[in-house]
């Protein structure tokens, strides 16, 4: 077989942020973009690793009616996709709350109410585990938190990367992100830091995860 029939010879098209693209098959859509020679000038931040949240975008696949929210740096191309970058949505107030008050369980429950008392008021609509592109059961880490098991709720939350998407799909304005990142905070207060914060904070002080500005579409030209 000839390399042009080979997968790594194979073309999809498709349109991202308006801008026709014929990419390589088995590329990821921030690579896509980059290959392209867009500027990578916004919604990026760990360049392919998955752990900064900065590249969520909207993705409606060939013979689909309805979008749904991924990671570019996660999400493969493929044949008539629809990609569109989503802006960074903030919490929609400020949760303002001092760890060093927290210093047993007892009062995990007073305060997540006090912090976010919206938490108990979850339609169980399912929005915000649709938007969210790492799986997370974020719905049943909320109804968890407003119950006040803390660090049941911290568990579910490990794998978060905060890109908010859960915060824009909340009818009720509870900023799931930011409470599960509070609960989070909460549980490493009171415990043992978590595992895989001890691992990742080890890798960066080895420089075992450095990011590569010399990488294939890092560094595109800018095209007038």
């Amino acid at each position: 077989m000839t390399e042009s029939g080979t997968e790594a010879g194979l073309k999809v098209s498709l349109v991202f942020d308006g801008h026709p693209i014929l990419a390589e098959a088995g590329a990821s859509l921030l690579q896509a973009w980059g290959a392209a020679g867009l500027p990578l000038t916004e919604n990026i931040g760990c360049m392919g690793q998955g752990v900064c949240g900065a590249c969520r975008v909207l993705v409606r696949r060939q013979g689909e009616r309805l979008a749904g929210t991924a990671l570019a740096c996660e999400t493969q191309v493929e044949e008539g996709m629809q990609i569109s970058f989503i802006d960074h949505f903030p919490a929609h107030r400020s949760h303002t709350y001092d760890l060093r008050t927290l210093t047993d369980s007892w009062t995990a429950l007073e305060q997540i109410d006090t912090v976010f008392p919206e938490a108990k008021n979850c339609r169980h609509c399912d929005g915000c585990d649709r938007a969210c592109p790492k799986g997370i059961e974020v719905q049943r880490m909320v109804n968890l938190a407003a119950a006040g098991q803390a660090f049941d709720a911290a568990a579910l939350f490990d794998h978060c990367v905060m890109c908010n998407l859960c915060v824009a799909a909340c009818p009720e304005h509870i900023d799931p992100a930011h409470l599960g990142q509070f609960v989070r905070r909460m549980s490493a207060s009171l415990t043992l830091r978590p595992a895989d914060l001890i691992t990742r904070l080890r890798e960066i002080d080895q420089g075992g995860q450095p990011v590569d500005f010399d990488a294939p579409g890092a560094n595109p030209p800018v095209r007038p």
